[in-house]
């Protein structure tokens, strides 16, 4: 297997689990990671939020861990990497504001490589403008984002995830083990035991 150079758009009240397992799992598989924030540099930290199912009409919302990014933002470019990873939480409706971000989103849409985005990472494919055409899932509070944005919104079970060509989405961080498989799949990551 190839190793693929990964790039991840996180910021803070991101969401914990949706930031930190895939990073994690990402490297261990072999892959190389690199998280980054406008504004931040590699070492500072973003602060997480775990967003949690209990019953209620939405989600609910605790302090999570401190993220230490391990890149620097303004010194990468999106041309640099074969894929990227877009976490959920809190960050996504700000990060749509600064117009780096949307062009490096832009540029991984353009050139058809690998983007996984979760629960409302859709916000920043949408402020990207790059769901015309395509089908999307991600947190249901969002479908109204995606279909504004042109796109399909995939109703999926929340432990689920969906794939349209090189777009993998899911709806929250249950979906981690089938969003990351099928992540995996369209990066051309075998695992074999």
């Amino acid at each position: 297997m190839a190793s693929k150079k990964i790039l991840m758009l996180t910021g803070d009240y991101t969401e914990d689990y949706e930031t930190m397992v895939p990073f994690q799992a990402l490297l261990m598989v072999g892959h190389t990671v690199h998280a980054v924030c406008p504004g931040k540099n590699a070492g500072a930290t973003v602060r997480t939020a775990v967003h949690d199912f209990e019953g209620d009409q939405t989600y609910s919302e605790k302090p999570g861990h401190n993220f230490t990014l391990n890149a620097s933002f303004d010194s990468v470019t999106a041309e640099d990497y074969d894929a990227l990873v877009i976490p959920g939480g809190r960050a996504p409706e700000y990060l749509r504001l600064n117009p780096k971000v949307i062009a490096m989103v832009q540029h991984f849409a353009n050139a058809k490589k690998p983007i996984a985005a979760i629960c409302h990472g859709a916000q920043l494919l949408a402020a990207a403008g790059v769901l015309g055409g395509r089908s999307c899932s991600a947190y249901p509070a969002c479908a109204p984002e995606v279909t504004a944005a042109g796109g399909t919104y995939a109703e999926i079970p929340v432990d689920q995830a969906h794939v349209d060509g090189n777009l993998v989405t899911a709806p929250a961080w249950p979906a981690h083990p089938d969003w990351l498989a099928k992540f995996l799949t369209v990066l051309g990551t075998r695992i074999e035991p």
